[in-house]
């Protein structure tokens, strides 16, 4: 009995040292399972998140960009309704210049007459030059491309032009006709009382007489004052008391 029992014993030992083999492979195959599922399930996780992040960053992005456009556009309304405003003050300003332009227009013509007839009433210095000036004026008021205000504007330096000679001096050389014959001269403006001419070698010296609208010979007496008016004019000699004759005041 003790013989048979203690080969069972064994037997029986030897059995529960192989059932555990199996068992561990099992459970081992089992594990390699789980892991591999649960690698699967992580990569799924992974992928899920990058997912998740790149749409939450065009997210951002969309609403970002959204932001700008909307400060953008509010911008632009801003900036319309300004070039809107700035459109009707412009149609209102035309339509200003217009009836200006309509009222402005005979008393353009009439100041560009009135130098006119300055020009031909007055002592002729610089005569070629002044004519030209007034005849631009009136080739400009007809022009249809210069503003109104333009034209005024040279109209009036015109006038500051011819206001500025009746106070200044002035030498320059230029052409005198005496007896139907041209010779070269240099003349002497003293303001509008008195216009002179000498010749160029000194010799001979003469001066607008205006009653007569003719060149007048003067005294050698005054050659001298009249060749250190020229030089005075031309900044060569400080200014000095000169004896000129002059016009008589008309009646």
């Amino acid at each position: 009995m003790v013989i048979r029992n203690s080969i069972g014993v064994a037997l029986l030992s030897s059995a529960i040292l192989i059932l555990p083999s199996h068992a561990v492979e099992n459970s081992l195959e089992q594990q390699e399972s789980i892991n591999k599922s649960a690698a699967a399930s992580q990569n799924k996780i992974d992928t899920l998140a990058e997912t998740t992040l790149s749409d939450f960053q065009k997210y951002r992005l969309a609403e970002q960009r959204l932001e700008s456009l909307t400060i953008y556009n509010q911008q632009m309304a801003k900036l319309v309704q300004s070039q809107e405003s700035e459109i009707t003050s412009i149609n209102k300003q035309i339509n200003e210049i217009d009836g200006i332009e309509t009222g402005a227009l005979p008393l353009m013509l009439q100041m560009t007459n009135t130098l006119s007839e300055l020009l031909n009433a007055d002592i002729p210095f610089l005569k070629e030059e002044r004519k030209e000036r007034i005849e631009t004026l009136v080739e400009l008021i007809d022009r249809a491309d210069v503003s109104a205000g333009e034209k005024y504007r040279r109209i009036m330096e015109a006038y500051q032009v011819e206001m500025e000679y009746g106070r200044t001096i002035e030498a320059y050389r230029g052409i005198i006709v005496v007896d139907n014959a041209p010779r070269t001269v240099d003349f002497l403006r003293f303001g509008r009382v008195g216009l002179y001419y000498q010749t160029l070698d000194g010799n001979e010296s003469g001066k607008w007489d205006s009653s007569t609208k003719s060149w007048k010979v003067v005294n050698d007496d005054y050659r001298t004052s009249i060749r250190d008016g020229l030089r005075i004019a031309r900044k060569q000699m400080p200014p000095e008391l000169l004896t000129l004759p002059v016009n008589s005041p008309a009646s």
